[in-house]
């Protein structure tokens, strides 16, 4: 089997390790890793698959003296920006995790269980979705059958979305310390606020979600509205997702669709307390879905309930995927 060397940018970052776990579990076919950096970490050891190796950093100069096969990328939209275009002229393939990317015409947007063959067309990068988007198309990718015609996202983010400093605000604020990443404390409260606010009195976080869902499911002309909260919960989105259809259904074959649904598990048996929750996803690859049921307001319609790992699924895995779906299509 061929192996590739493989470069991770951002290593030391909370998505960075994650990368590192995801590819030794899934016993990456790497011959070689090379961990970058900014200056700030530059020189360290980070110990992995048995041995240490010390973080490059990030410059063009170390980029060229250290070529790779591929890239994957989680720091920041302006890193991204300014160096995965050079990783991609000395050729590597960039994954990348920020949002530079996302809705460049040029750039495909990849969920592999929902359009790996937008991978095909890559100019040397592609973009890995939001966290909250990339658990709910895997959610929806079997619906299409019924022809969806209009989405409602409600979703309850973990504090681990905003990086090492929300995570830090909710371990601080639930000892009475003030936080100093999130606008207003997340111990014990929900913040309806996400990202940036826009003209329009949606968030960045909400638009990302309906442009991104959009274009990874190829329907530029979907109906679609999201809000999204920031929850008290370290690992883990949730989200409410309410589904309108063009034809009819039933609900027990639509329940036996989503079962069957690629990277999909199905925990749907509410009378009996069995429903997924952000505690039992943490650290896990699959998108959870339950409390499927027929809503009643429309003529064909239904609620669900969907949880993911934001930072393993939600990044990590997903990124990591992509490079498997590269070899596995024969394109590097």
């Amino acid at each position: 089997m061929k192996k590739y060397t493989v470069a991770i940018v951002g290593a030391t970052g909370m998505v960075g390790r994650k990368f590192l776990q995801v590819l030794e579990e899934r016993d990456f076919p790497a011959k070689e890793y090379l961990l970058f950096a900014s200056s700030r970490s530059a020189g360290k050891t980070v110990d992995f698959m048995g041995k240490p190796h010390t973080v490059i950093e990030l410059t063009e100069e170390n980029i060229k003296k250290n070529p790779c096969d591929i890239a994957l990328f989680s720091a920041g939209g302006g890193t991204s920006r300014d160096f995965a275009p050079i990783f991609a002229q000395n050729g590597a393939v960039v994954i990348d995790n920020s949002s530079q990317w996302r809705m460049d015409d040029n750039v495909p947007l990849v969920v592999p269980e929902v359009n790996p063959e937008d991978i095909d067309r890559h100019n040397g990068i592609i973009a890995n979705p939001n966290c909250s988007t990339i658990q709910a198309v895997v959610a929806l990718k079997p619906l299409e059958k019924y022809g969806i015609k209009r989405i409602v996202y409600s979703t309850y983010q973990a504090v681990s979305g905003a990086g090492m400093g929300g995570y830090a605000d909710l371990e601080n604020g639930l000892k009475g310390e003030a936080p100093k990443k999130f606008p207003q404390p997340i111990a014990g409260n929900c913040l309806p606020h996400i990202d940036v606010f826009m003209d329009n009195g949606y968030t960045k976080e909400e638009i990302k979600m309906v442009n991104e869902t959009r274009k990874i499911m190829g329907n530029y002309d979907l109906k679609i509205t999201a809000t999204t909260v920031r929850v008290p919960v370290f690992h883990g989105h949730s989200e409410s997702i309410n589904v309108e259809f063009e034809k009819p259904f039933d609900l027990a074959e639509l329940k036996a669709t989503l079962a069957a649904g690629k990277g999909i598990v199905m925990m749907d048996d509410p009378a009996n307390g069995v429903y997924p929750t952000p505690l039992f996803a943490e650290d896990k690859d699959e998108v959870f879905v339950g409390r499927v049921r027929r809503d009643e307001s429309v003529e064909s319609g239904i609620n669900m309930w969907v949880v993911a790992d934001n930072i393993r699924k939600g990044a990590a895995t997903n990124a990591v995927q992509i490079a498997q779906a590269l070899i596995e299509r024969g394109i590097i």
